[in-house]
């Protein structure tokens, strides 16, 4: 039985945003093979070639070229797949805010990752966004 949220003002008020210790580098890979000692947080398939999240200090020990620098924030609510409108809340929130956010929604939480020097900032906004009234 599944203890997901679909309701979005539930999922707003349960959302609770935690902000991952460590930088993260987006970066993509031509030839689509990870290097040895990468561990990726996340991997996306596209025609270009294959895209990771992976901690910044092993994309820099692996020589590979940063693309986007990132804090890393999980939405800790259990969010339902299906629940509509979280992400478009969330990025809405930030972007009045000037902070760009690339989303990856995931089984059971939604990860946001944001510009490091914008870090503060966010956790802030989403707590306030968090903390509204419904």
């Amino acid at each position: 039985m599944s203890n997901a949220v679909s309701n979005l003002a539930e999922l707003l008020h349960s959302m609770n945003p935690a902000l991952n210790r460590g930088v993260y580098a987006f970066v993509s890979l031509r030839d689509g093979g990870v290097p040895e000692r990468i561990e990726p947080i996340a991997t996306f398939r596209e025609n270009e070639g294959l895209t990771l999240i992976v901690e910044e200090q092993q994309a820099k020990d692996a020589g590979l070229a940063v693309l986007f620098r990132a804090a890393w924030i999980t939405l800790t609510v259990h969010s339902d797949l299906h629940a509509v409108g979280l992400t478009a809340a969330v990025a809405t929130a930030l972007a009045e805010a000037g902070i760009s956010c690339n989303v990856v929604a995931a089984a059971y939480h939604d990860h946001l990752f944001v510009p490091v020097e914008s870090a503060s900032r966010a956790i802030a906004i989403l707590q306030a966004l968090h903390e509204r009234p419904t």
